[in-house]
């Protein structure tokens, strides 16, 4: 087992932003020595500053005692130069995202330090081969990716490039764990893993709102209070800024060579031509001017509780049912199959990635109505419904007065493919199981960083085995045959693993 790098160490960071500047706090809370440096005059200072003024509001809020922030800050020193790094075992690198700086900087770094001393890039999009290309010894060189704000959020993705010598990568990941970090060990792919498996979470929503289906704040609520995701996709897009999320799509989208799965959106491409990033310009999906009101979610105004409710075989919905106090029937065989609900006559169904119009096209019916995937049924707080277009308009009456005895509210959406979480999930999965078939890294560490890294509530790929790989499976191909799109083709494994009985954490 390798260790750790000892806290006596010698840590280096380059660039004293946000991103080095949280980097360097992190070394050094973990009582190493840290030699901090920026190629502009006075901003590693600045960089030192502001984690002294960070710390000193931990200090005011009682969660840091006095001593323990002015012996961390005196463990770090602005240093003048790239060759003032000499002394350091791990050199962290934290600048602009080009090739050729980063080359260039660990060139001079290279040269400076010891032979065995070990070189990490932070970077969140560059090849770690092609950064170790010009290096003399690249086998010294690993990625040390970081999430923002670096002390709070626990994931560190470890980077081998082609050349990276696995005893770098466990050292570092081994002194990531150290640190109090949740390290997971990747290939240097496009994206790595949370930038390439997160892709979907964005370009669902953009593609639902674009199909008109529901508008950013309908999107978001559904997400949050039936998908259980921290925050929407919408909200999320307007705190990193488009300029960001739209230029990380792109450059993924490239690098796999215009796999479409990963396609720029129209949508947040008019967002970043017209200047409105988000948050820090003030406009993006929302309005952040002072006194501005953000839009509320589509939500159904009450309707009747339903005077029948005949259920055939198990739910999801059992648990909610049972409390709920409505008079229900149960059918074990019938006419219908297991998991759908009649209510006053119209059948409720669970997304299966097929639109309502085309089930009741299918099963020859009328007054057919889907509703979306939760991540827990019990708990959740607002479902998504939609009506095929034969329905009558009592349908979504019907349908809306059930949900809603059941304690949901309720957002009535148009008929599109997948709903809004049973497409993302699907789709997240999939992108997940393709990562782990191309070897970019284990199924435990996929699920890992997306929990840790975006905090995601469930690994995509665990998630997948608690709906059922089966299921899916049939969502994925469901949404290939009906929107007919290159980027829902179901990934390999997860084919293998439905045909073979396997789970991916077996």
């Amino acid at each position: 087992m390798t260790n750790a790098l000892p806290t006596s160490s010698i840590i280096g960071v380059i660039g004293a932003g946000t991103m080095g500047a949280g980097i360097a706090q992190v070394a050094a809370q973990a009582g190493h020595p840290v030699l901090l440096f920026d190629a502009w005059d006075g901003a590693a200072q600045k960089g030192k500053d502001g984690v002294a003024k960070a710390l000193s509001r931990l200090v005011e809020k009682g969660k840091m005692a006095q001593a323990d922030r002015d012996a961390l800050l005196n463990r770090i020193t602005v240093i003048a130069t790239l060759a003032d790094l000499a002394p350091a075992k791990l050199v962290v690198e934290a600048i602009v995202e080009r090739l050729d700086v980063k080359q260039t900087v660990f060139g001079e770094v290279e040269a400076a330090v010891a032979d065995d001393a070990i070189l990490a890039s932070n970077t969140s999009s560059l090849s770690l081969t092609a950064i170790g290309a010009t290096l003399k010894r690249p086998q010294n060189l690993v990625g040390m990716h970081f999430f923002n704000p670096a002390p709070l959020m626990a994931l560190v993705e470890v980077i081998s490039g082609v050349a990276t010598a696995p005893t770098v990568a466990e050292t570092v990941y081994a002194t990531a764990k150290a640190w109090g970090k949740v390290p997971v060990h990747a290939a240097s792919t496009p994206g790595f893993i949370v930038n390439r498996v997160a892709r979907p979470y964005y370009a669902e929503a953009l593609r639902v709102t674009q199909e008109g289906a529901a508008d950013p704040a309908t999107i978001d609520a559904v997400l949050t209070e039936c998908g259980g995701f921290r925050m929407g996709p919408f909200d999320l897009m307007d705190l990193i800024g488009h300029d960001v999320n739209y230029a990380v799509t792109n450059s993924v989208f490239d690098a796999y060579y215009k796999d479409k799965r990963f396609l720029p959106s129209l949508v947040q491409k008019d967002l970043v031509d017209a200047g409105w990033l988000g948050r820090k310009s003030g406009r993006g999906f929302y309005d952040y001017a002072e006194g501005a009101a953000k839009p509320a979610p589509a939500t159904a105004v009450p309707a009747f509780a339903p005077a029948s409710v005949e259920v055939h075989g198990e739910t999801p919905l059992d648990g909610r049912i049972t409390t709920s106090g409505m008079t229900v029937s149960r059918a074990d065989e019938g006419e219908y199959e297991d998991g759908v609900i009649v209510v006053d006559g119209v059948v409720l169904v669970p997304s299966d990635g097929r639109m309502a119009t085309e089930i009741a096209a299918e099963e020859m019916l009328t007054d057919v109505v889907v509703y979306d995937l939760a991540l827990d049924y019990g708990t959740a707080k607002r479902i998504a419904i939609a009506a095929a277009d034969q329905a009558s308009p009592n349908a979504v009456q019907a349908a809306t007065g059930f949900f809603q005895a059941l304690g949901f509210a309720v957002s009535v959406i148009d008929d599109v493919p997948g709903l809004i979480v049973t497409r993302t999930v699907a789709m997240l999965a999939n992108e997940a199981a393709d990562a782990v078939y191309q070897r970019v890294a284990t199924a435990g560490d996929v699920d890992l960083a997306m929990t840790k890294g975006v905090n995601y509530p469930r690994g995509p790929l665990a998630w997948a085995e608690d709906v059922g790989l089966d299921r899916v499976l049939d969502i994925l191909e469901n949404l290939f045959d009906t929107i007919k799109e290159d980027r829902f083709r179901p990934s390999v494994l997860l084919r293998r693993k439905v045909l073979g009985g396997g789970s991916f954490h077996a």
